[in-house]
């Protein structure tokens, strides 16, 4: 699921060399982290949050199919 979101991540930013992901994974439940450069932030979120939105729709997908559930939080580096 990590490289899932680094790819998509990857060809969204200007800048997809400082894309970092890591996964925090629970019993039920996993926490994808993806960060991206400040100036790339608008990329990955979009107008109203789409681009976040359908990403995280990819992700919840994928998770009924594995049976566990994820959740993306989107960090801004400095």
């Amino acid at each position: 699921m990590k490289e899932l979101i680094e790819l998509i991540a990857k060809s969204l930013v200007d800048n997809p060399d400082r894309v970092r992901v890591s996964q925090l994974d629970g019993e039920q439940s996993s926490i994808i982290e993806l960060r991206v450069a400040q100036e790339d932030m608008g990329k990955v979120i979009g107008k109203q949050g789409r681009n976040a939105q359908a990403i995280r729709i990819i992700l919840g997908a994928a998770g009924m199919k594995l049976k566990k559930r994820f959740n993306l939080e989107i960090i801004e580096k400095g």
